[in-house]
């Protein structure tokens, strides 16, 4: 039986728009308080918490640049000195940078992996004390990039296979007392999105659908909740990658 979210604790990263933001509020309608991240859409995450104390939980909107690891313990501390602890931490800010091969710059690179990859890890670094004490769960956002690869975004689709091999690695180090684990989704239409971006992926997906922000909150819940799953990836994606 999946354990409850009521009155657990969630940092949900980037998530003062568009999927995190979906996740952030999923998660505030299935009981838990949230902390709302951004780096520079402060207008947007203020909206986010808004909407999340009219479903009658605690949230507040913290501002940080994940790529800085020096200001990562600040971050944590203010969660501590909010909530007074934390149960999840899901990491789901990222970039999505498209780059020729012959073209790839060292920053293209380095704003991908920074990003994507290397604030994660420091995230959970810093996250780890506070998640030991709540026999607590990390969620970490990879895509099917990192499973298939992307010519044309290289440095993006390597940074989410890290992702992958980042959560087996963390699931063991930080086992018992903390999960690690995955979701990989493919294209999940959100308002605004291109229709030629949902219709490629149409194409190739054996459910012939793309997937919707409720298909990953329901991911993220299911493995914030399950108690003997760790190190896995969970592939939410139509069926794209078979």
């Amino acid at each position: 039986m999946l354990g409850s979210l009521l009155n657990r604790v969630a940092l949900v990263t980037g998530s003062g728009k568009r999927l995190g933001r979906a996740v952030a509020i999923g998660l505030a309608e299935q009981g838990a308080d949230v902390v709302i991240h951004y780096r520079s859409s402060e207008t947007e995450a203020r909206e986010a918490v808004a909407e999340i104390e009219k479903l009658g939980r605690r949230s507040v909107a913290l501002q940080a640049d994940l790529a800085q690891v020096s200001e990562l313990p600040q971050l944590f501390q203010k969660v501590q000195a909010n909530f007074g602890r934390l149960d999840i931490l899901v990491n789901s800010a990222a970039n999505f940078l498209q780059t020729e091969f012959a073209s790839t710059t060292e920053k293209v690179w380095d704003a991908s992996l920074d990003t994507n990859l290397k604030a994660v890890f420091f995230c959970c670094q810093a996250a780890a004390p506070l998640l030991k004490k709540s026999n607590g769960a990390i969620i970490n956002f990879a895509d099917i990039g990192g499973i298939l690869g992307w010519p044309g975004f290289i440095p993006h689709s390597i940074s989410k296979a890290g992702i992958i091999m980042l959560t087996r690695c963390l699931a063991k180090e930080l086992a018992p007392g903390i999960r690690v684990n995955a979701i990989a989704p493919g294209t999940i239409t959100m308002p605004g999105d291109l229709p030629e971006l949902e219709a490629d992926f149409v194409k190739l997906a054996p459910l012939h659908r793309s997937g919707r922000p409720n298909d990953i909150v329901a991911a993220v819940s299911y493995l914030a909740s399950a108690g003997f799953v760790t190190g896995q990836v969970l592939v939410v994606d139509g069926g794209r990658t078979l």
